[in-house]
């Protein structure tokens, strides 16, 4: 697996260790020995790499010999996709043709069927298709279906809408939402400077979404599908329903509008259709969008107050662990 450290990284070792598997998840080199993410990683065998670096990803293939591989390490922020286009290209494009061609090898090495889940993304269809991000994640599809379709490697997209936790990273515009209500319902913030909330998303929560790309991969026949609630919600409802959580009234004048934070290119709304994943896998998202809302709030009210940034009781909301 690679980005293992990465949000959907976490949910999935976790879910894979727990039914007996073996993973082996690679991590940016300089991961550090007292990174607090390690927290979730026990039993996870992690390899410091660049997936940039082509020959060494081979190699790894090549030495690990695995029966399923996942490829969720990627630039994810849209948003920077549009300061960094090249490296957006050189991490979310390139390593999947080095997957594709050691997985290919590997197969003709006999005694493994390797399997590829590429978590592609809802993007690649947007009205903002032309970002860098969206055509990154185009060009890696593309090289996915090729090795399918001309190879016959069982190799698929998992066409994943906007999914969250505790665990999505500060640079996000949910996280900064519910690590901004927290702040303030603790007296440590007065505002938060947001762009566009008439922005239109279909929010799920991570930890479930990882298990509908298990189902994926384990399926007879190699299918691309959207992941997604099917479900949509408003950047606005986000912001509500988030001061909210924190005991906050409506978010009024904490909230500024900033320009600057608009992007170049943005579509509007994002849904997915849920029907695919539940005839194929009989999988659909069963948190709702005011229970992830809450979630993340509360993690992050517990971070502020406890001074522990990540813990494994943070990964789960209230009804999925009771």
């Amino acid at each position: 697996m690679t980005g293992v450290a990465g949000q959907d990284g976490v949910y999935l070792a976790r879910s894979l260790r727990a039914s007996g598997r073996r993973v082996v998840g690679t991590v940016a080199p300089g991961f550090a020995a007292a990174d607090p993410r390690r927290t979730y990683l026990a039993g996870i065998d992690l390899r410091p790499l660049d997936v940039r670096e082509g020959a060494a990803l081979e190699a790894l293939v090549a030495e690990v010999a695995p029966d399923e591989v996942y490829n969720l390490a990627a630039l994810s922020s849209v948003g920077r996709s549009w300061e960094q286009p090249e490296l957006t290209a050189a991490t979310n494009a390139a390593p999947v043709r080095h997957l594709v061609a050691a997985l290919l090898r590997l197969r003709e090495r006999g005694g493994v069927e390797p399997r590829l889940f590429q978590a592609s993304s809802a993007e690649v269809h947007g009205s903002a298709s032309d970002s860098p991000y969206a055509r990154a994640k185009a060009a890696a599809d593309e090289a996915v279906r090729a090795a399918r379709d001309e190879h016959g490697l069982f190799a698929v997209c998992g066409i994943l809408h906007n999914h969250e936790s505790p665990l999505r990273g500060a640079q996000f515009v949910t996280r900064k939402i519910t690590a901004a209500a927290a702040e303030i319902a603790l007296g440590k913030r007065e505002s938060v400077s947001l762009g566009n909330l008439d922005v239109r998303r279909d929010w799920g929560f991570a930890g479930e979404y990882v298990e509908a790309m298990r189902r994926q991969l384990a399926h007879d026949v190699p299918l691309d599908l959207p992941i997604g609630t099917g479900r949509v919600h408003s950047l606005q409802d986000l912001l509500e329903r988030a001061f909210a959580a924190a005991g906050l009234g409506a978010p009024g004048d904490r909230v500024v509008q900033d320009p600057a934070l608009l992007r170049p290119s943005d579509t509007t709304v994002f849904v997915a259709d849920p029907e695919p994943a539940a005839a194929a896998l009989g999988w659909r998202a069963q948190v709702t969008f005011a229970e992830l809302v809450d979630h993340m709030v509360a993690v992050d009210v517990r971070r502020l107050r406890t001074g522990v940034p990540e813990a494994v009781d943070y990964l789960l909301p209230a009804r999925i662990v009771a």
